[in-house]
This record gives C-alpha cells, structure tokens and sequence, in this order.
C-alpha cells in the first residue's frame, strides 16, 4: 500500500468542479470589463442640436420670383414681398460642391408664424439652387433649422452619410448657412442656419 502523500488526490465532485469553473470565468470576466475602457477608444454619441427639433423655414426654388411672390401673397392674403438679390458667392464665402462659387439667387420672404416661406430665384454661377432648377424644375428646394452647434451639427450628419453641399455665410456677415445632401435619403435638402453670437 502506497504512503498517504503519494495515493493520487480524489477527483472533485461535479458540483464543485462547476462551481470552480463557473468562479475562474466569473474572475476573467470581471477583468474584461475592468481594462475595456483602457483598450477601447472612446465613442462620441451621435449629437442632436436642440434646433433640430423646430422648422423655421421652407424654401421654394422658382424661375420668375417676381411672378411666384405674386401668387404666393394673393392666396395668403398678405403683401407682397419685398425682393433682394444677395451679394456675389465671393463676397460672402459661398461654396459649392468644394468650390468658390459666385453664384446668387434672388429671394423673398414671407412671415407665416413660426416657419418663414422663403422663395429662390437663382442668378449667375453654380449653387445648389440652381443645380436644383436645372434638374427639377420649380419646386421646394428645402426646409432649414436653426443650430446651436453647425460645426458639430454637419458632423454628425456628415458621419450618417449627408455632406455639406453648399455653404456660405448671410449677406450682412451675421451668420453661416449650410445646405446637406438629404435629398436621396430624406427626400429634401436640409439647411443649416446659425446666427453669430451678438459682440
């Protein structure tokens, strides 16, 4: 008969073997957990401006502005609009599709409450307008929010797939706007307003 020290040891039960199984997996778990955050790049949230949540305007790209804001004014009931022609695309840091464009448009504004009826003549060089004219025809050409936040604002829809298209800022320098390429998968183009911080 073998010495106590050399009999081989006594197999575990089965309870116990789980239960020290189910331990050790439990432990490498905890670690895991524990150094991800150190292994893991950091994820941003998608950003959602609080002004995404309130329309203030829906534009109308047209041929003859003069002819449109006429009928427009007649069916509401209100004068007609006074139109201005903005200032050329480099005196106001237009872009289009990545380039300097000089490009303008004609424009009227009609106060329906909380949301503005805003109508587009487009004159001289390339703009989404006009690219929206040559390939439509006359029609709505968007509908825009007032960010808080553009910068982080186009990111976050530039991440979903939408770039900015055409941007530039007001005619009296006071703030930016941007048009997003949505019209594919939101069926309209999205514009971007923001006012600059009063100095």
């Amino acid at each position: 008969m073998l010495p106590q020290r050399f009999r081989p040891a006594q197999p575990l039960p089965l309870e116990t073997e789980r239960a020290v199984s189910e331990d050790g997996c439990m432990k490498k778990l905890v670690f895991a957990l524990a150094i991800l955050p150190a292994i893991t790049p950091a994820q941003d949230p998608a950003y959602h401006d609080p002004g995404m949540k309130v329309v203030t305007q829906v534009a109308i790209v047209c041929r003859d502005i003069e002819a449109t804001s006429k009928r427009w004014a007649t069916l509401l009931g209100v004068n007609q609009p006074q139109i201005h022609t903005t200032k050329p695309g480099h005196e106001v840091k237009l872009i289009y599709r990545g380039h300097p464009s000089d490009g303008q448009a004609k424009l009227a504004f009609i106060n329906l409450g909380q949301i503005t009826l805003e109508l587009i003549q487009p004159v001289g060089g390339d703009t989404a307008w006009k690219e929206f004219l040559d390939t439509h025809g006359e029609g709505v050409h968007h509908i825009a929010f007032q960010v808080a936040d553009p910068a982080r604002t186009i990111k976050a829809v530039r991440e979903a797939g939408m770039p900015v298209v055409h941007q530039g800022r007001f005619d009296d320098d006071s703030g930016s706007y941007a048009y997003i390429d949505s019209a594919e998968a939101l069926g309209v183009t999205l514009e971007l307003l923001h006012s600059d911080a009063k100095k």
